[in-house]
């Protein structure tokens, strides 16, 4: 499998140059390359495609949960190493191990339609038009998976896209990549050669991204651009001088902010559902334990407390006997066992 996919050129044949002009062979052209999470699309790619992977049963609920909480690691904590993202996408690859590449590729062409066409940020997309206009290629530079990447390159008429490469076999993925994640440094590596085999001059040609990671692959081209970029990258594109391009803005900035935060929002709902599950464990647990008490005993009731003094609503006790449990909750409040009870 290549380590980029190339879509079917979409323009019509073109015409023979002027004989003063010079061909596109002696004269290098330039190119824009597009960073995808965050960048172009709203959230992290990879966990939306999990969740359509989730929806269609190639892997358990409780799969997704640790897959969504490895994601708000990725992002929340800023743990974008080389060797943290590579995890995360082998993880999320060996959810797809033993199935055929087609089925594969053809549930990502389900899941753009689902889930990711109203992801693109418009602003985004107008800039990668105004360069197709102008003449110039468009690349997607992602650490998404080759697949997924030319499948977005597709069907928003980009020239095509650089991604992480998935080892097959027999057209069955294997569960693990082949080379590096593109990632940081590995990025600027891969558009050089591509820069190399199509003739491209990266000092006319522009780089969009939003994280500092891709700092290599902005320094990399003439024309550096921050879109809806991390505190870091701001910072740095400020005193580069570098075109900043925010195009989160009131409510939008927001729920943008989550997104990045949390590798999407519903990153967010899948670690939330998490803790909800644990909450409601927690309480099926004290139901039990309540069940276990002798019909009649007054363990609910307010008992009097040390002084002789009626007991306040927040120290509610239990009597004393051979089956009392050792420890309860009530609507809230904790329930201790009487003075004196052994």
């Amino acid at each position: 499998m290549p380590d980029h996919i190339a879509p079917p050129d979409r323009t019509t044949a073109p015409t023979a140059p002027a004989p003063d002009q010079p061909t596109a062979s002696t004269a290098p052209s330039s190119a824009a390359f597009f960073d995808v999470d965050n960048t172009l699309l709203m959230g992290a790619s990879m966990f939306h495609f999990a969740r359509g992977l989730a929806q269609r049963r190639f892997f358990t609920t409780r799969d997704m949960g640790a897959f969504a909480l490895q994601q708000v690691s990725f992002r929340i904590a800023g743990r974008e190493s080389a060797a943290g993202i590579r995890r995360a996408r082998e993880s999320a690859l060996a959810f797809v191990a033993g199935k055929p590449v087609e089925q594969l590729v053809a549930l990502c062409e389900e899941i753009y339609d689902e889930s990711l066409a109203d992801r693109i940020w418009p602003g985004t997309l107008a800039l990668a038009r105004a360069h197709l206009d102008a003449g110039r290629e468009v690349w997607l530079v992602t650490a998404t998976p080759i697949e997924l990447a030319g499948i977005l390159a597709t069907r928003l008429g980009f020239t095509g896209a650089l991604g992480t490469r998935a080892e097959t076999r027999d057209g069955v993925y294997t569960g693990h990549l082949v080379g590096d994640v593109l990632h940081a440094q590995a990025k600027a590596t891969a558009v050089a050669a591509l820069a190399a085999e199509r003739n491209l001059d990266l000092s006319r040609s522009s780089a969009y991204s939003d994280s500092v990671n891709d700092l290599p692959l902005l320094r990399s081209v003439g024309d550096p651009h921050a879109v809806n970029p991390d505190s870091a990258l701001l910072l740095d594109a400020r005193e580069a001088g570098w075109a900043v391009h925010e195009f989160r803005t009131g409510r939008a900035a927001a729920a943008a902010a989550l997104r990045i935060a949390a590798a999407g929002a519903a990153g967010l709902c899948a670690a939330g559902a998490l803790g909800a599950a644990a909450v409601g464990a927690r309480r099926l647990a004290v139901r039990r334990m309540r069940s276990r008490v002798p019909a009649g005993w007054p363990g609910l009731s307010p008992t009097r407390s040390r002084g002789g003094r009626a007991g306040r609503s927040g120290n509610r006790r239990w009597p004393c006997g051979p089956d009392r449990p050792a420890r309860a909750r009530s609507a809230g409040r904790r329930l201790r066992p009487r003075r004196g009870c052994r």
